[in-house]
C-alpha cells in the first residue's frame, strides 16, 4: 500500500448488524464515540441495520426489513395525497354554462 494517500483517521472499525449481532472488523475513516472490545482490543464502533449476513439477497430469505417504518411513511403520505386531491376536485367550482346569447353580450365571437 503507498504510504501518505490514506486519511490520517483510517483505522480498524468494527461494524455491527443489529438485526443478528454479526461483526465485521475492517478499516474506516468513519466518526463514532461507540466502542466495542473485540479479540482482546477496544475499537470503534459502528452499528449498522442491515448487512450482507442479514440482507434477503445474500441470504437468500424473501422478507421485507423495515427498520425505521419507511414503508409505513411513504403508505401514509400517498394516503394524505389521494385525499388532498379529493379535496381539490371537490372543492372546484363547476363552470357555469353560457348561452350564445350571454356570450354575445360580452362581446365574445360565435363559435364556427
Amino acid at each position: 500500500m503507498k504510504s501518505g494517500i490514506h486519511p490520517k483517521n483510517y483505522r480498524p472499525v468494527v461494524f455491527q448488524d443489529l438485526n443478528n449481532g454479526t461483526t465485521f472488523l475492517t478499516k474506516s475513516t468513519v466518526a463514532t464515540e461507540d466502542k466495542i472490545t473485540l479479540d482482546g482490543s477496544e475499537y470503534p464502533l459502528v452499528k449498522v441495520h442491515i448487512s450482507s449476513s442479514s440482507h434477503p439477497f445474500f441470504t437468500g430469505e424473501e422478507r421485507i426489513v423495515d427498520v425505521e417504518g419507511r414503508v409505513d411513511k411513504f403508505k401514509q403520505r400517498q394516503e394524505r395525497a389521494q385525499k388532498a386531491r379529493e379535496a381539490r376536485v371537490a372543492a372546484k367550482p363547476k363552470a357555469k354554462k353560457t348561452s350564445k346569447t350571454e356570450a354575445q353580450k360580452l362581446g365574445a365571437k360565435p363559435a364556427k
